[in-house]
């Protein structure tokens, strides 16, 4: 009987061993089937997450961020103990406790799931397993997934301690509102530092792991309340914090950005404009679109927090000035139903959603607006933003009588003199309220437009080429196109520098004479005779008053005699072509090109003839703190000197390229500075220090341009439509561009100061007749004497005259204005008769036009 028992025992134990055994083989038969070929859990060590690029000023200040996934990286010993207690104590309250996987968790979730048949199937992965799924193996729900987890959580144990994949835990995990990471959290929600944080703050992000959109903290408000307090709870009773410390903080409202309590940070930043945005595009294309989303890159940018917005307003201030005079109606082209509009809170949801420009903030803010009615002579508006009150918005009759509305046909309508003329009910339109000068006060709200007509405006360093001002139009969020950096553009008469730099290079003078007078030339479209703006000649004329008056005659003949080869390569050396056509019209900047090439040109006038290259980032680091890109790298020995003696700054020592012999920089800034004191810009252009430039008016004034400089600062603008067209009769580059300039170097010159220009060694003065080129005594004096200077060594030859070669028509005038009011007979180039009209010309056709 004994041995009965005994053996029915064994039989028992050795079946139930046998068991265990399988069970165990079994086990470890799946857990080696699936554990093999499983991702790396060893890059792990090295994490590198995707993280927010930031811009910065000059000054420091955070002015833009890019991101695919907005995330700020915080390392593990950075992270406040708090925030880790919070979330250990919402996601898995053993995890210091177990080796990578909770046995317990497992047990009761399966316990659970059996107890319900299903209907609650909880979760039981630790965190550890939580970084395992979200950084090497997905999100589906799936037995074999669990089993290569739970084989790579125990890896990563044993690799990495637990502040190490706590950090990589509160680095990736995405909490909702586009943020990933407890950083970038608390700034969304709470706009605070990690450290800032309070437990019953912490606690709120620790709740939203589970299930970020089913916790919002407006739209689920309670159901996030109650989650925060369980977490609170959880953290009380693992020892984190005390019963009154729990006690204090559950009662507490939840409050976050999105509820209105805390003001966001985004409102710290500026909105996006063309200068961060021309950032994204070079720094996409130098280092890779993905690397710069997603490389934590820490940009220096050269802006100037001060001159951008004075640059900005300085161009608004004109395309507005331009459009109003144009007196044409086009709106926003944006419409609301008129269904609606039945509600203040219908028609305000529906204004918040449409696409229309809200930073312009040229005088006041302009604000988003729908027209709700429209009286005998005013209409109501609804702002959005703005308050409704008692009596309502209005646009009043006398703030649309500047203007005719285009009609469907494309003609203009009569000129408006009550607002339903322009505006009908559910139109979207912009306004801005009207203000006394003398203190302020609220006079109405005024109707505004984003004009049609376009431009951009550069300024930099002439010494840097850092780009501390742009403007790439009238708004941004109206039009991203940047006009300063990408509109390629007939540059016109602001081109001829070139020319002229590429003559005095060549042994020319300032005083060198070239005859002004008619050409002919035979293309293979027909024949050309360019002309002057003003349509006359005026003869022998010295190179100087050539500049200054834009003669387009003398230039041609200038380019003639130097040659198109010399003309273009030094247009490529200063980078405004990279290969630039050899024709004559080209002289006069009928090629195109971009704004920002030429600012950055004319800097190296400004400079004395160096190579600068025009930069928007001074510097950049990247995610670890390592700089990867400089753009000054001159060097400042004395910078290593403890000291250094009194009165005497460090020497910076540069190797930069000389593209122009400093003479020839300084002879032709002493020509361009007469264009803005007796010239083309004389009458908008009015520094108090010595400023030097150039306009530019293409043909039909498609195209106006002004590039100027001081001592320190460079600056251009051009305007024009985005489809090529006139801008109007008088339109021209110093009537339009010219005040640009004039309101920004205004400001710059307060901040930057300005004075002479360098004279360089080398050389020496001699008065000229500036009018005949003759020269004059020492002691002469007059508005005719200009005092230009000379190469030693290099006697100039007076009392000789080029014409580029060119034999004049005997039928044209020399001296007079060519041709009558009524037609004229010409020769044609296959030698025929033919009657044209008194300006005519295959000049106005194929030149660009050019003064």
């Amino acid at each position: 009987m004994f041995r009965f028992i005994l053996s029915f025992f064994g039989g028992i134990f050795t079946t139930i061993t046998m068991g265990l055994a399988m069970m165990a083989l079994t086990i470890g038969a799946i857990f080696w089937m699936y554990g093999r070929d499983l991702p790396s859990h060893e890059s792990l060590a090295e994490y590198a997450p995707p993280t927010i690029s930031r811009i910065y000023s000059g000054q420091g200040r955070l002015i833009d961020e890019f991101a695919k996934e907005r995330r700020l990286f915080a390392p593990a010993d950075s992270i406040p103990v708090m925030i880790k207690q919070a979330f250990v104590s919402a996601e898995d309250k053993n995890f210091y406790e177990h080796d990578g996987y909770d046995l317990r968790q497992i047990g009761a979730a399966a316990f659970t799931a059996l107890k319900t048949r299903g209907g609650d199937v909880r979760g039981a992965s630790t965190i550890t397993q939580q970084v395992m799924k979200n950084f090497l193996l997905g999100g589906e729900r799936r037995a074999q997934r669990k089993i290569q987890e739970i084989i790579l959580a125990a890896r990563i144990e044993q690799t990495l301690d637990k502040d190490q994949i706590l950090e990589l835990y509160l680095n990736e995990i995405f909490l909702g509102q586009n943020s990933f990471g407890v950083a970038a959290a608390s700034q969304t929600y709470f706009n605070k530092t990690l450290s800032e944080l309070a437990p019953h703050e912490a606690a709120m992000l620790a709740s939203l792991p589970k299930a970020p959109s089913d916790f919002h903290p407006v739209r689920r408000k309670d159901r996030l309340t109650s989650r925060r307090n369980f977490v609170l709870k959880e953290m009380m009773e693992n020892g984190y914090i005390t019963a009154d410390v729990y006690e204090s903080e559950r009662v507490l409202p939840l409050k976050s950005v999105q509820n209105g309590d805390y003001t966001s940070f985004k409102k710290d930043l500026p909105p996006r404009d063309y200068f961060t945005d021309e950032i994204r595009r070079q720094l996409s294309q130098d280092f890779g679109e993905g690397e710069f989303f997603t490389g934590g890159m820490t940009v220096r940018a050269t802006i100037d927090n001060e001159m951008q917005p004075v640059a900005a307003d300085a161009l608004q201030r004109q395309l507005e000035r331009y459009d109003r005079g144009r007196g044409v109606w086009h709106g926003s082209g944006q419409t609301i139903p008129v269904a609606q509009l039945d509600s203040e809170v219908n028609w305000r949801t529906a204004l918040s959603k449409t696409k229309i420009a809200r930073d312009i903030a040229l005088e006041n803010q302009w604000y988003p607006a729908v027209v709700l009615e429209v009286g005998s002579t005013e209409a109501r508006i609804g702002i959005e933003g703005v308050k409704d009150d008692a009596d309502g918005h209005w646009i009043s009759a006398k703030d649309v009588q500047w203007a005719r509305k285009r009609l469907e046909d494309g003609s203009l309508g009569r000129k408006a003199q009550v607002a339903g003329d322009l505006l009908a009910v559910g139109e979207v339109v912009h306004v801005r309220r009207m203000t006394a000068d003398a203190d302020g006060s609220f006079i109405r709200w005024t109707l505004r437009q984003v004009p049609e007509v376009q431009g951009g405006f550069v300024a930099m360093d002439v010494d840097t080429g850092r780009v501390i001002a742009m403007q790439g139009g009238f708004s941004y969020q109206a039009s991203v196109f940047n006009r300063a950096t990408q509109a390629r553009r007939q540059p016109g008469s602001s081109f001829k520098p070139f020319v002229y730099a590429a003559a005095l290079d060549s042994g020319y003078s300032p005083a060198t004479i070239v005859v002004d007078a008619p050409i002919e030339i035979n293309t293979p479209q027909g024949l050309w005779r360019p002309r002057n703006s003003s349509n006359k000649f005026y003869g022998p004329t010295p190179l100087r008053t050539g500049i200054e008056q834009s003669r387009n005659l003398m230039t041609i003949r200038l380019a003639e005699e130097v040659g198109m080869d010399t003309v273009a390569s030094y247009a490529e050396k200063f980078g405004v072509y990279n290969n630039m056509g050899r024709f004559l019209a080209n002289s006069l900047g009928s090629e195109e090109t971009t704004l920002y090439q030429m600012v950055a040109a004319y800097a190296m006038f400004a400079n004395g003839g160096e190579r600068i290259r025009p930069t928007l980032v001074d510097r950049i680091q990247d995610r670890y703190g390592k700089t990867i890109f400089r753009h000054d790298e001159r060097s400042c020995e004395d910078c290593r000197v403890a000291s250094l003696d009194q009165g005497l700054g460090p020497r910076i020592i540069s190797d930069r390229e000389r593209v122009m012999d400093p003479i020839t920089a300084y002879q032709l800034t002493s020509m361009m500075r007469g264009v803005v004191e007796r010239g083309t810009a004389r009458k908008t252009v009015n520094l108090s220090v010595p400023t030097a430039g150039k306009t530019g008016t293409t043909n039909d004034s498609k195209d106006v341009w002004f590039v100027g400089f001081t001592s320190n600062i460079v600056a251009g603008c051009y305007i024009g439509f985005d489809t090529p067209r006139s801008l109007g009769k008088g339109a021209s580059g110093g009537g339009m561009c010219g005040p640009v300039f004039q309101q920004f170097m205004k400001e710059a010159t307060k901040k930057f100061g300005g004075g002479a220009f360098d004279v360089p060694p080398g050389g020496h003065f001699i008065n000229i007749d500036r009018f005949t080129g003759a020269r004059l005594g020492d002691g002469a004096s007059g508005d005719n004497v200009v005092s230009e200077y000379f190469r030693d060594g290099e006697e100039p030859i007076f009392g000789i005259a080029f014409d580029g070669g060119f034999a004049m028509g005997a039928d044209l005038p020399l001296f007079r204005e060519e041709g009558g009011t009524g037609g004229k007979e010409v020769t044609t180039s296959s030698g025929k008769k033919a009657v044209v009209g008194s300006k005519a010309n295959f000049g106005t056709l194929s030149s660009g036009g050019l003064y």
